[in-house]
């Protein structure tokens, strides 16, 4: 199978580049958690967009307008695989009270919701948490056909032999992880042993098992929704391989944006800035919150330890390309204290009282004039602002690529250069472009 091997691939190269640097691969799975939690549950018809469940994951900001079942989906599918990601690491073994223990982390508390009675008379249903159905779950096709699971009667003994099956497949020394974790999500499914959230839940035990054989997790985009049903319909006509095959094409997906993360590269995907958008859309509508002592406290620290180091660095990296320009200015604005210009940075920061910055620090350099006769009225502007926000502080390139951080995180020299790296590409293709104009006219 074409996926599988490549797949395999990929996981060797991934192997090779490990230990990953532990920010960039808190950087990495954040992306794949963000994204895990917005598709799984929008799958199953949750309202919230992405921005919104970003929204809410990251900063506790909930959608108005939107259902609070939808909500707690979203808090609950998080702890559901932030718990997963955590005990992954050990030897917690996979059984039905783990089975169980996720479902109530994932749905969180009993509920109702609306049913059709066998005789097709509408009535409440209750959805009980941590426990197997009570009452079939039976689907009705697009042909008007009935699609049986198993019954509230069979789904014991049926989740004692999936845990039996799983067990001697993952202790078989030639075991294939893909195909592994593909029929286990596939067998659950056919089973539905709860009342609700069967889906979300096989797909987090898929992506448990990959993850314990150190796959990355899959993630099913909603975008792709139709062909996952497809597949696993599929399945059902006993195809099991077109499924499997599918898994592994999603997996592809996850494994190359892990080795990008892991070379240092760029981990965003095409749609990625209009998640971002709606990220800023959804916060900008927000009342601001005023900053605490601590977030001086944690700002001091970082512009002794990091931001200094940034800047110089920044500096030094770009007016490199200061000969090919008749002039340079290099110049700081910070918040509140008016413009430094080509001030010794560390003298001038020590005498800085850093509690007064409240938003946003631009470092600018202005390029005057390539010295090419008909290039000499060009000039090129590199800036990277900082905005710094209650929790979190950002990087804003030229290029309008948004780079976040904690405070918490150590902006080091791996990630410095990085940022750095971002706006030497984009100036140097500038120069490029302007060349490759002249000399083709």
């Amino acid at each position: 199978m074409e996926n599988i091997s490549k797949a395999i691939y990929l996981k060797n190269q991934l192997d090779n580049l490990r230990p990953i640097d532990k920010i960039q691969e808190e950087r990495i799975m954040q992306k794949f958690r963000l994204d895990w939690n917005y598709h799984s549950n929008h799958l199953e018809g949750n309202s919230l967009t992405y921005g919104e469940t970003k929204a809410l994951i990251l900063f506790g900001i909930t959608a108005q307008g939107k259902p609070l079942q939808d909500h707690f989906e979203i808090t609950g599918h998080n702890e559901a695989i932030n718990w997963v990601i955590d005990v992954v690491k050990g030897d917690y073994p996979l059984n039905e009270n783990f089975i169980r223990e996720l479902h109530t982390l994932l749905l969180k508390q009993s509920y109702e919701v609306d049913a059709i009675t066998p005789d097709g008379k509408p009535t409440k249903k209750r959805i009980n948490v941590g426990s197997y159905k009570t009452s079939p779950n039976h689907v009705k096709t697009k042909t008007g056909e009935i699609f049986y699971f198993a019954t509230p009667e069979e789904t014991p003994s049926k989740m004692t032999d999936l845990i039996n099956w799983y067990r001697e497949k993952s202790e078989q020394k030639e075991v294939n992880p893909i195909f592994l974790a593909a029929e286990f999500h596939y067998k659950f499914i056919r089973i539905h042993p709860f009342d609700d959230g069967n889906g979300r839940t096989a797909r987090i035990l898929m992506n448990f098992i990959l993850m314990k054989f150190d796959f990355p997790p899959v993630i099913i985009k909603t975008e792709d929704k139709a062909n996952y049903f497809a597949v696993l319909q599929l399945a059902d006509a006993g195809n099991i391989e077109a499924f499997v095959e599918y898994i592994a094409q999603n997996l592809i997906r996850s494994l190359e944006i892990m080795i990008a993360g892991a070379n240092g590269e760029d981990i965003e995907e095409e749609d990625d800035l209009d998640k971002e958008i709606a990220l800023l859309e959804q916060r900008l509508s927000k009342t601001k919150i005023k900053y605490s002592y601590n977030k001086a406290e944690k700002l001091k620290e970082l512009f002794n330890f990091s931001i200094i180091n940034f800047i110089e660095k920044f500096k030094l990296k770009m007016l490199k390309f200061g000969k090919l320009y008749s002039d340079v200015n290099f110049d700081i604005e910070l918040d509140n204290m008016g413009l430094v210009k080509n001030n010794p940075l560390i003298d001038y920061f020590k005498k800085v009282d850093v509690y007064l910055i409240e938003n946003v620090l631009d470092v600018k350099i202005l390029f005057i004039g390539l010295k090419r006769e008909e290039l000499k009225g060009l000039s090129y502007l590199s800036e990277i602002s900082i905005r710094f926000e209650e929790k979190f502080y950002y990087f804003n390139m030229s290029n309008g690529r948004i780079i976040q951080l904690s405070y918490s995180d150590v902006l080091d020299e791996k990630t410095i250069n990085k940022i750095i790296q971002i706006e030497v590409k984009r100036h140097k293709e500038f120069i490029e472009q302007k060349i490759a104009e002249k000399e083709n006219k």
